[in-house]
């Protein structure tokens, strides 16, 4: 049985509440491999290699924690690593659905990778990446949300918005 596990996303940008499930990972398995997606779909504010050297930044402490990119399946990337999990958070019960259909999905393409939900520390349960840039384009502090060196990144790309 493999004690290696993938959590791929886009991490556009990585919260707190993504450090947080990083680090609980990192307590379950040998081998966490943090997987930055290539998200055409998504027109993502940063660039992949910026996200990989944002998240590099952020698990430096974390030893058995490595962070990479991808294209294409999440589940042939798994079978790649010689791996056999997938880490994928469950902030609110909005997640649910899509989270358990891809899961499903990914249990028909690949039987022999599994999928492992964790939740957030509450403190973190509605944090998201989208909602973080959106804030940030208003005008928000966002430090409570992401670590200082990302605030400061959305900041300078975002910056506030003139009212019309």
């Amino acid at each position: 049985m493999s004690k290696k596990a993938v959590y791929p996303g886009t991490f556009d940008p990585i919260t707190n509440g993504h450090i947080d499930l990083i680090k609980r990972a990192a307590r379950i398995f040998e081998e966490v491999t943090v997987a930055v997606a290539y998200s055409k779909d998504k027109e993502p504010l940063f660039s992949v290699k910026e996200r990989v050297e944002m998240l590099k930044k952020v698990t430096k402490g974390l030893k058995n924690v490595e962070v990479d990119s991808f294209d294409g399946l999440a589940v042939d990337y798994v079978i790649r690593k010689k791996a056999n999990v997938i880490i994928r958070g469950l902030r609110m019960i909005s997640d649910f659905e899509y989270e358990f259909q891809m899961a499903l999905t990914n249990r028909k393409l690949r039987p022999e990778v599994e999928t492992i939900f964790l939740m957030p520390h509450e403190n973190y349960s509605y944090l998201s990446s989208k909602l973080i840039k959106e804030a940030s384009s208003l005008g928000a502090d966002v430090e409570k949300f992401v670590p200082d060196f990302i605030a400061r990144e959305l900041k300078k790309r975002l910056g506030k918005r003139k009212k019309k």
